[in-house]
């Protein structure tokens, strides 16, 4: 991997992960475009690595209240929080059950046929579009019943074209949770799940070793960077966009894409 395929899929990574357009759509296609057989497992490590980082930054705040609001001697700011981490937790186990099922077979199958990303990002615009045409009121509130459903949206994801932010985001909408909260839970509910698929990548690269693909740090680090930043970016920028407009310009760009994945990879 040179050191601007690095920059170039760092930046994919960190933009698509954010974006309801499929991460590992996009860096399928990228590796079908760049003639690579898979991404070192290494480069998947640290690029994962740096997109949960930006996470965390942008969502600090957040983060630390649920922090302290777990430990308040305040019965209701308690009560809120420990409720809230409740529903992450419950979101994130749909996820981990098709992890460590399904993962490996579903990996298999778009690497030997990638067109099939194709196919996944054109059933990516039509969850986005429907999302939008079925979107509640944005008066309800999240309970478990919520949380289970904006879980199996995201367990859906796994299968590479399908947007995890834009499945949860979108199901959050048709369940009447207000736009600022559907993405605000999708992006929190991203974390457990982002550091689960870099547990699992270290896992497999300690069981099977570091290969024989030579380390370049330069091309590494700018990747992890590049994945970093854009990540970052793309974090903060969709949040204001769910607020103020719908999804459907993601979902024209997803039926294209497709479209054309299907015609040409």
């Amino acid at each position: 991997m040179s050191l601007w395929e690095a920059i170039i899929l760092g930046i994919v990574q960190g933009l698509t992960e954010f974006l309801p357009v499929s991460s590992s759509g996009h860096l399928e296609l990228g590796k079908a475009l760049f003639g690579l057989k898979d991404v070192d497992l290494t480069f998947s490590i640290l690029v994962h690595g740096a997109t949960a980082c930006s996470t965390i930054v942008v969502f600090r705040k957040d983060i630390a209240s649920l922090i302290s609001g777990a430990f308040t001697t305040s019965g209701a700011e308690r009560k809120t929080a420990n409720a809230y981490v409740l529903w992450l937790t419950i979101s994130t186990l749909p996820a981990i059950l098709v992890a460590f099922t399904m993962r490996d077979f579903l990996e298999m199958a778009f690497l030997e046929h990638p067109r099939r990303v194709g196919w996944s990002l054109c059933l990516t615009a039509i969850i986005l579009y429907t999302s939008e045409r079925i979107a509640g009121s944005g008066s309800s509130n999240l309970n478990w019943g919520c949380a289970l459903s904006i879980g199996l949206a995201q367990a859906l994801a796994i299968i590479p074209g399908i947007s995890r932010s834009g499945s949860t985001i979108g199901a959050a909408l048709a369940l009447g949770i207000s736009r600022e909260e559907a993405a605000r839970f999708s992006f929190l509910m991203a974390l457990p799940v982002i550091f689960g698929a870099t547990a699992l990548e270290l896992k497999d690269v300690l069981e099977t070793g570091w290969g024989e693909q030579a380390f370049n740090p330069i091309a590494y680090s700018a990747g992890t960077l590049a994945a970093f930043i854009s990540g970052w970016a793309a974090c903060q920028w969709m949040i204001r966009f769910v607020k103020r407009t719908n999804l459907n310009v993601f979902a024209f760009y997803c039926l294209l894409l497709g479209i054309l994945a299907i015609l040409f990879v």
